[in-house]
């Protein structure tokens, strides 16, 4: 038997679930997710133009189908054209462009020390995703003049030639410029070796570089240990044209944050040349104007907002630095082409390595009469200022005899023993690659040739002199290495208590 309903108990149940019910429906809220979504109109290698996005603002990012990414780049009346962060194989015309409303940005923090990303800071060493603290726009303007302290704290490269003639600066932008296969990027990766200390955070940024080249550093770099104080943004040759465009911005953020945390950073541009064509390859497939006024003078402008951001910050604004070394590519040793003059005027001096020394094998290939550093010098440790003094000069007189005495048959003494010493001098300046030199080898060296230490022994003979100041220990030492990186001048008794090491060592080879 069916059991009989009571109306007026199902009038109350329906009545407390409409109840309930009218409860749930005030505690909503009722909002609009408007989304502004385009049409790709058509597809370039690297490019995109669309249509329907109205309101989308210069430099915001997009999306694409696949999770690709895009930057808008022109603002044109009736369409936009954007750069592609991806390739291009899966878009087609009619597929939908989203806004996202930011601009590009890229993640920073500690986390990314001993990582290997891409400009869009998505991960390339397969290590899993990157815990980081916050994003930061990759553009953003350059810190203020009153914002900046004076550089005075010396930054080692290790590399003799560099330290001595040629010292840099933290927060100075030194540029490293030469033709094919000099070693600009030898000199680069062996100051990043030399910061084994950790006090620096180095990042290598490789822009349109070949994957073979970018993975012989990453083999050196774990190899040395040194990626426990990098960060590796790569773009390589097989990118889109806007990866590579935007990478060294995105390695300046990375930097900027370390910065602003009073910490000390060194960036590498490698190159900047590669840098000019990708955007000059964007200009171009977008129409913009191909003449003088769009180019050199938008390259220009590109350089300089990224190296401008390169400084050392006063203590209230974070009291960091942030070190550029931007490496670029001449063409026959033309040092007065467009790019390389640009540079020159932005940078605070060049390091110029010569395809004639790099063939003669004096390595490194540095030509000391064109490099220049225009900050260096007042920052280099007084250990070395009482003894390089004008050795710079001699050096560079002592290249320009040698070239006169190759048509003479007699020299009178006083050239002989000029041609003598200089001789020794370009052997105690060279250096192999990947074996940086402590600060006080480097001393013992300059001293021996200030002193004429080593006028007597063979030219064959100094490197096996170097490999012994190397192997040699003497706790003598340690003290008077520790006075000379705390910037105090060297004195008279460390002066003499050297120069009898160098004379042990001297007849320890006899």
């Amino acid at each position: 038997m069916k059991k009989d309903i009571n109306p007026i108990s199902l009038e109350k149940e329906i009545g407390k679930t409409f109840s309930c019910l009218e409860k749930v429906i005030e505690k909503q809220e009722a909002y609009l997710d408007l989304q502004e979504i385009g049409i790709i109109a058509s597809v370039g290698k690297g490019v995109v133009k669309a249509n329907g996005l109205p309101n989308v603002k210069s430099g915001e990012i997009v999306t694409f189908k696949g999770g690709n990414l895009g930057i808008v780049f022109n603002l044109n009346p009736d369409s936009v054209d954007i750069i592609l962060l991806d390739k291009s194989r899966t878009l087609s015309s009619g597929d939908e462009v989203r806004r996202t409303n930011r601009v590009m940005d890229i993640p920073v923090g500690e986390a990314l020390l001993g990582r290997i990303i891409d400009p869009a800071g998505r991960p390339l060493d397969e290590e899993g995703r990157i815990d980081y603290v916050e994003r930061l726009p990759v553009e953003q303007e350059a810190p203020p003049i009153m914002h900046r302290a004076p550089v005075n704290v010396p930054l080692q490269t290790g590399l003799l030639m560099v330290d001595a003639l040629v010292p840099i600066g933290r927060g100075q932008r030194e540029l490293i410029l030469g033709d094919r296969q000099t070693g600009k990027t030898a000199i680069a990766i062996d100051t990043v070796l030399n910061q084994e200390q950790g006090d620096v955070i180095c990042i290598y940024c490789a822009i349109g570089q070949k994957l073979s080249s970018v993975t012989r550093v990453m083999a050196k770099l774990k190899e040395s240990k040194a990626m426990d104080y990098s960060i590796l943004v790569i773009a390589s040759g097989e990118d889109t044209p806007g990866l590579n465009y935007i990478a060294p911005y995105s390695a300046t953020s990375i930097g900027e944050y370390f910065m602003r945390k009073g910490k000390d950073v060194l960036i590498i541009y490698d190159d900047l040349t590669h840098h000019a064509r990708s955007y000059r390859e964007l200009s171009l497939l977008m129409r913009r104007p191909p003449a003088r006024e769009a180019y050199p003078g938008d390259i220009f402008y590109i350089h300089s907002r990224l190296l401008e951001r390169a400084t050392h910050l006063k203590e209230k604004y974070g009291g960091g630095s942030l070190t550029a070394l931007p490496i670029i590519e001449t063409e026959a040793q033309n040092l007065s082409a467009y790019i390389p003059t640009n540079l020159i005027s932005i940078t605070d001096g060049q390091i110029y390595l010569s395809p004639q020394l790099f063939q003669a094998g004096i390595l490194p290939a540095v030509d000391v009469g064109k490099s220049v550093s225009r900050v260096g010098g007042k920052t280099q440790l007084a250990a070395y200022r009482k003894i390089v003094g004008d050795l710079r000069l001699s050096y560079s007189q002592f290249q320009e005899l040698e070239i006169f005495s190759r048509f003479g048959t007699q020299l009178d003494e006083s050239t002989e023993k000029i041609l003598i010493r200089g001789r020794r001098i370009r052997e105690i300046l060279k250096q192999n690659q990947y074996h940086p030199y402590s600060v006080l080898e480097q001393i013992i060296f300059l001293l021996a040739i200030s002193h004429g230490l080593l006028d007597e022994i063979e030219e064959s003979a100094i490197s096996q002199f170097k490999i012994l100041i190397r192997d040699k220990q003497d706790n003598k030492l340690v003290w008077i290495e520790e006075r000379i990186n705390n910037n105090e001048l060297l004195s008279l008794d460390d002066e003499n208590t050297l120069v009898d090491f160098i004379k042990e060592t001297i007849q320890a080879m006899a």
